[in-house]
This record gives C-alpha cells, sequence and structure tokens, in this order.
C-alpha cells in the first residue's frame, strides 16, 4: 500500500491492491448494521416526449411505465442489502397506499417491517421524478412534514430501543423529514452509557438537526452541507480540512468526512489529521441521486466490520463513482463492485 503526498499536509488517494477491496467487500457480509431514518418512496415515471403542449410552454411525457423504489433510508437500506449485509431499519410511514408500498418494498429486498413505525395522523412521503429520454423532467413531492409530540416521540423511541438489537455499527439517514430528532441522539447516548452498545455511529447530516448531533463517530456531511454548518466557503482542499475539522469539534465527533462532488472526498480522523483526500473515480455522471447514500452504507458496513478507515474510504469512493453512472436512485451491488475491481 502506498499513499501519494501532494501539497504540504494532504495525502491523497490510497493505493490498494483488487484483493484489499474484494476482502473487505467480502467481510460486509458478516456486519449487523441498523439504519436509523426517513423512509421515502422514490416514484419514477419513464416516458418520451415528442412534441410541445398547446395549452402551456411544456413539453407532453407520454408514459411507458412507472417504478417504485426505496429512498433516503430506504436507499442505504437497500445498498446494504445489496452488499450482503443483515439490516434493521427504523423509521415512520404513514398507513396509506404508498405505505403499502413502503412495506412491499422492503419485504422484496428481505427487510423486515418489525421496526418501523405508522402513524396515521401523516402521509407517507413521495417523490415522484418524471423522466424522458434519461433526462429528469420534473420532479413532484408529497409530504406533510410532523409535528412533534410527546406521543409521537415516545412511541418511536419505544420503537426503536426494542428493536436496536447489538448491531456493528449504526446509520443515521437524516433527511429532515421527522424521523430524526434530538430525542434520538439521547437515547443513543443513554445506550451506550449503559453498554447495550458500543458499535460506531454513522450520522450522514441534514441542516435540520445540525445542533442535535453529538457523541458520534463519524458524519459525512456534502460541500454545501459542511459550508451551511460552518460557515467556511469550501474551494480547495485547505478549506474542505478546516470545515471538516470545525464540524468534528461541533458535533463530538471522532472523525469527519466532507464529500466534495467531482472533487472527491476528503477524510479526517486521529490517523490522518491533516486529512485523507480521494478523486472522485466517477468516469461519467448521469444521475447523483442516492450516491451520498452508497457512501455511507459503504463506509458504515466497512467501519463496523472492523475494516480500516482509508480502505474504507476508498472502496466507498470507488462505489460512489459507480452508481453516478446510472439513472435514478440505483444501490451498489457486489455484483458491479467486483466488475470494477476486476479491471483494476
Amino acid at each position: 500500500m502506498s499513499v501519494a503526498e501532494k501539497g504540504k499536509g494532504f495525502f491523497m488517494s490510497t493505493n490498494f491492491t483488487a484483493d484489499q477491496y474484494r476482502s473487505a467487500l467480502d467481510r460486509i457480509q458478516s456486519v449487523r448494521v441498523c439504519v436509523i431514518g426517513d423512509l421515502v418512496l422514490d416514484r419514477y415515471v419513464w416516458g418520451d416526449v415528442s412534441r410541445i403542449s398547446p395549452e402551456a410552454p411544456v413539453p407532453v411525457v407520454h408514459i411507458n411505465r412507472v417504478e417504485d423504489r426505496l429512498g433516503c433510508a430506504g436507499n442505504a437500506a437497500v445498498n446494504l442489502r445489496k452488499l450482503g449485509a443483515e439490516l434493521s431499519l427504523c423509521s415512520v410511514i404513514g398507513e396509506d397506499e404508498e405505505g403499502r408500498s413502503l412495506e412491499r418494498l422492503l419485504g422484496s429486498e428481505g427487510i423486515s417491517p418489525q421496526s418501523i413505525f405508522v402513524d396515521q395522523r401523516y402521509p407517507s412521503i413521495v417523490k415522484t421524478r418524471v423522466i424522458a429520454h434519461s433526462q429528469q423532467v420534473v420532479r413532484i413531492d408529497k409530504e406533510v412534514l410532523p409535528e412533534s409530540s410527546d406521543a409521537r416521540v415516545s412511541a418511536f423511541l419505544s420503537l426503536l430501543e426494542k428493536n436496536i438489537g447489538a448491531p456493528d455499527v449504526i446509520i443515521i439517514s437524516d433527511y429532515g423529514k421527522g424521523t430524526i430528532m434530538p430525542e434520538v441522539f439521547d437515547l443513543l447516548s443513554t445506550l451506550k452509557t449503559s453498554g447495550k452498545i458500543t458499535c460506531p455511529i454513522v450520522v450522514d447530516p441534514h441542516p435540520a438537526n445540525f445542533k442535535a448531533y453529538k457523541n458520534i463517530t463519524i458524519a459525512k456531511p456534502n460541500r454545501a452541507e459542511a459550508e451551511r454548518a460552518t460557515g467556511i466557503d469550501i474551494r480547495n482542499n485547505a478549506d474542505a480540512l478546516n470545515a471538516a475539522k470545525m464540524l468534528m469539534e461541533q458535533w463530538s465527533s471522532e472523525m469527519m468526512m466532507v464529500t466534495l462532488g467531482e472533487g472527491g472526498l476528503v477524510l479526517v480522523s486521529d490517523e490522518y489529521p491533516q486529512g485523507l483526500f480521494l478523486e472522485t473515480v466517477a468516469k461519467s455522471v448521469y444521475d447523483v441521486s442516492g450516491a451520498g447514500d452508497t457512501v455511507t452504507a459503504v463506509f458504515a458496513a466497512l467501519l463496523g466490520s472492523g475494516t480500516p478507515v482509508d480502505l474504507a474510504g476508498s472502496l466507498a469512493n470507488i462505489a460512489a463513482g459507480i452508481v453516478v453512472s446510472e439513472v435514478g436512485t440505483v444501490p451498489i451491488t457486489r455484483e458491479k463492485l467486483s466488475a470494477f475491481l476486476s479491471n483494476l
């Protein structure tokens, strides 16, 4: 293994062999992961456009098919299942047809709905994307953000505590839709203090809860989220490093990962106090939807398996580069990763 230095204090992409990556990938199959977060129904309406509407200057889409997928925390969960991890998902859905669709999709992926809280007062969240000729024409969101109440908080926390088990890693998949609240972190802190859980906690953050994060292992904000949380305009590696260090202090985190889109990602830890910078491996980018979920899922699963953070970050970065080459929210799979690794 070699690490090439580029610029004072910065360490660039770590080079691992295909066998090292495959060995790390194999370890995911023995990992137990608990995902806590917002579950969304991603609905794709696929069609063709051949003319503009006479009623308004908009395209007329002729529908060919409609496809439902698990989105947000559900996408992180599917990524993990496709990689072979053992999984529990704690989330909230509505008592409606969309909620039943989500339950069917979970079942088709082998994910138990026993830790899903059904809230009769609020509808399930649906994001509908209309796509024609591989281009998104419009996105239509159906959501009503829930108001926090003692009853809702108590019911969800009780379900979470009952079903959290003894995972190797916990993922907080926060999309600001109401599932993640300060009380979740209070409960996790209590469970850690009591010794009921001893595993890493990985947070995929959202601005709605920036003030709630505490006592976590690592968070993975993207560039925009890191800029908003710190007030730092990230224009280069030095800015990204400063933002990551500031967030480690703000969120009482042991490590920090900031994803930088086409700029790759930066990882800061005790081992890499001056930052490990991993360049993107994406050859073509069609759709970045869900790429952050892929990074979170792969990195967290590897962290839970005891994989070194540089290897975990590198393989997560590779996985993200694969999924952005496809249209829509698409999970990584063992087969896709293995095919990529066979060409190294």
